[in-house]
């Protein structure tokens, strides 16, 4: 008989007992709001392990603390706590919040090189793991190790859980990158594709002159450059790497702004971004590239009072009194003014089209005035003609899964059917840096498929200046918990 009772009269063993079926009550059924949620119910399979552990423990799932030997209690007490973080934060990062640093000046100066942000996956919808199982706090590739952080198998497919809204115009997003879905691993910043491109067109010593040929004989061209530029990066492993393939979720993410949303029609003239005709609202804080003529080199005190980062003043003759330099409004105005300092200041000319999207087609387009394309929008159809097939051949081929072919006569066969006009399965959208001269974006590679969409940046947690020390200014407190979307 139990003689350890309480002030009412209940023993100690059925109160523990009840305090655990109530604990098994309440994790149960937030386990089970949370299945409903993902609406995958084969995770019902872990109900009877979660019973056990509260219940029957019939598992020895601690055994490791009645050892009587101390090294053994003491390393596996280190191993049940890491084990326990990597798994939560494995199920934080892939439902509820992940963090992003900003690695690039893309987005500057809304967002700046050193801003650590904080990006909810509930504002779209978290996606359901392709690649579920992979090392927690990696993209795709193991530290020190340098291998693949994640197994391939199993793969799920694309599905998303309902979210607390759209991705809206505007909205500043974190997404996959869609041109990384083939990487050569000693190259990664570059653009595989690129790469292969532009290798291939070295390559040819025969150029010939675009405008002379046809629209069925410039794909040729371009599918021989890609041909031989593609062979000659897996001819030489020791320069470029391994060259490999990712799923989606294991591609780079990459941070922009979107600038148009799925059915719209976007143009670019004189820098301006035009949507079904309308001009769209330019951030607050939009560079764009000037050459800047001076008597003497811009001073540290300047630069700092006006945002110019040490990197952009490296862009400049070797006297230091010619730069090249993304500026704001404000910043523009700042130099302007600086008589004592400034000689000239003028737009400095985005001419030519070598690398824009899409790197098959031939036009007299460049990153200031590009277009118009129409972005696709699901369950819209786009009729298919030689001349914009290249604009929809990725989404078709590659973001959809379609054998794409077009023969020597000119027709276009979409898994092996002749067709003129394509029904997509996926919203895409147009995404855009701020500092419009010094962003790959989606003027480059394209358009991004709403299975790259990876989620919302809702606040700047830290941010960290590169160009000052910790004690002068390193940290930059007054961007701290500042809101995303008080960036316009």
């Amino acid at each position: 008989m139990d003689n350890n009772v309480n002030g009412n009269g209940v023993s100690e063993k059925a109160a523990d007992s009840r305090k655990q079926w109530l604990k098994f009550g309440v994790v149960t059924l937030l386990y089970l709001l949370f299945l409903y949620w993902v609406g995958s119910w084969w995770g019902l399979l872990v109900i009877p392990f979660i019973y056990d552990a509260y219940i029957s423990k019939k598992i020895p799932w601690t055994w490791w603390k009645r050892s009587k030997n101390k090294t053994v209690v003491f390393v596996m007490g280190w191993v049940d706590a890491i084990v326990f973080a990597l798994v939560a934060v494995y199920f934080v990062n892939l439902y509820f919040f992940q963090n992003y640093v900003i690695p690039s000046s893309s987005l500057e100066k809304s967002l700046l090189v050193g801003d650590y942000l904080a990006v909810s996956k509930l504002s779209y919808g978290p996606r359901i793991p392709q690649t579920p199982l992979t090392m927690p706090l990696t993209q795709h590739t193991l530290p020190l190790l340098n291998t693949k952080s994640y197994i391939e198998w199993p793969h799920w497919e694309y599905r998303r859980v309902k979210g607390l809204g759209e991705v809206k115009l505007n909205d500043i997003v974190v997404f996959n990158y869609p041109a990384g879905d083939t990487v050569a691993l000693n190259a990664q910043n570059a653009d595989y594709y690129g790469l292969a491109y532009g290798y291939g067109a070295e390559l040819n010593p025969h150029k010939p002159v675009m405008d002379s040929l046809t629209t069925l004989q410039q794909r040729r061209v371009y599918e021989q450059y890609y041909a031989d530029g593609s062979a000659y990066i897996k001819q030489h492993p020791r320069e470029f790497g391994e060259v490999t393939s990712r799923p989606v979720d294991r591609r780079e993410n990459y941070v922009k702004r979107c600038v148009g949303l799925p059915g719209q029609t976007l143009e670019i003239k004189d820098r301006i971004i035009y949507l079904d005709g309308v001009a769209n609202k330019e951030p607050d804080n939009v560079q764009y590239n000037y050459l800047v003529n001076t008597r003497y080199p811009i001073p540290v005190e300047l630069s700092r009072q006006l945002g110019i980062s040490n990197e952009d003043l490296a862009n400049r003759n070797p006297e230091g009194t010619i730069y090249a330099l993304p500026l704001t409004k404000q910043a523009y105005e700042g130099l302007k003014a600086r008589k004592d300092i400034v000689v000239a200041i003028k737009p400095y000319p985005q001419e030519g089209s070598d690398g824009l999207y899409p790197l098959n087609m031939y036009k007299h387009w460049t990153c200031d005035n590009y277009g118009p394309v129409w972005i696709p929008k699901k369950g819209e159809s786009v009729r298919l003609t030689l001349e914009n097939l290249p604009l929809y051949e990725r989404p078709i081929a590659i973001y959809e899964g379609n054998e794409l072919e077009v023969t020597d006569d000119g027709r276009i066969l979409i898994n092996g059917a002749e067709a003129d006009s394509y029904t997509f399965k996926m919203n895409y959208y147009w995404m855009q840096g701020d500092n419009r001269h010094n962003s790959a974006d989606s003027r480059y590679w394209g358009f991004v498929p709403e299975d790259h969409i990876v989620g919302k940046p809702i606040f700047i947690w830290l941010s960290l200046d590169k160009d000052r020390s910790l004690f002068d200014g390193g940290i930059r407190w007054s961007r701290l918990f500042n809101w995303v979307d008080n960036i316009k």
